[in-house]
């Protein structure tokens, strides 16, 4: 037996100048997506089930991220409920939203269009419609959607405004609007009836017992159903409560007049036909 020390050094030295190459630009690349650019723009993301929300600076909120072509997007995850995560495959960029928990990605979009966004983390029975989109626009039409997005419940009627708040705040997931029973008690006939709590103590859903079951859910829980809710301080402007208040009011059969009725009239009398024979 002998041993040649060159050729050992040789198919040591060779790898381990391979390996520090590979972990000197893997490291570089891992540092790259963990630490944003100063000056990035910051996007709030809060995930629940089974949908996701994307809250900007000025406190517009959508179920879609917009985002401006070529500018640096820090994402802060948080989760209200179960464990989430953030996968948007075109951008190669992956983070939990985790509870009790902010999490941080980045990442910049260089070409303008609509890109699949998705929860890559099991998180309960309607996991696989927790979907959403990815829209890159110009600065300046991002520009545009952001004022918008800000503003948009005070261009329209508020029923109309709560119709789409109970989409794009994720209300449908567990209220009804036909009478069945959810995860949460329906909105159908809710205003102006009485509501059973738990502790056997009973209350009349008025406008404020709405708002506040919106604010303070735990505080009056309907029998039957679990505090599971939570709560929206904060996350719903002042425009946005309202809209929601009176968009269930209109679902009830308790729901204030539209309009105001006119008393009937007494019909006129009907014009006597006319001669069809012509004068002589």
């Amino acid at each position: 037996p002998s041993h040649s020390t060159p050729l050992e050094l040789t198919w040591s030295l060779i790898p381990t100048a391979i390996f520090l190459a590979i972990f000197y630009y893997g490291f570089k690349g891992f540092m790259d997506l963990a630490a944003p650019p100063d000056y990035a723009y910051e996007v709030k993301v809060v995930a629940s089930k089974w949908r996701w929300e994307f809250v900007y600076p000025n406190q517009a909120a959508s179920d879609t991220l917009h985002v401006p072509k070529d500018v640096p997007i820090r994402l802060l995850l948080q989760s209200d409920d179960v464990i989430h995560s953030l996968f948007v495959p075109t951008f190669r960029i992956k983070k939990d939203a985790v509870p009790k928990r902010l999490n941080t990605t980045w990442f910049k979009a260089e070409k303008t269009g609509e890109y699949d966004l998705f929860c890559a983390e099991y998180c309960g029975t309607r996991h696989s419609m927790m979907l959403s989109k990815v829209v890159v626009q110009e600065p300046e039409a991002f520009n545009a959607w952001l004022d918008n997005a800000a503003n948009w419940v005070a261009s329209v009627p508020p029923v109309e405004a709560g119709a789409k708040l109970y989409t794009t705040k994720g209300c449908f997931q567990c209220h009804s609007t036909d009478g069945r029973a959810g995860t949460g008690p329906s909105f159908k006939d809710l205003f102006g009836h009485d509501v059973a709590l738990v502790g056997g103590k009973t209350v009349l859903a008025d406008e404020n017992y709405i708002r506040d079951s919106m604010l303070d859910p735990a505080g009056q829980v309907v029998a039957g159903y679990a505090a599971v809710m939570p709560t929206y301080q904060g996350r719903l402007k002042d425009a946005e409560l309202t809209a929601l208040t009176e968009w269930i009011k209109s679902l009830s059969d308790k729901a204030p007049a539209t309009k105001i009725e006119l008393p009937a009239t007494e019909k006129a009398p009907a014009a006597e036909p006319q001669s069809s024979t012509p004068n002589s």
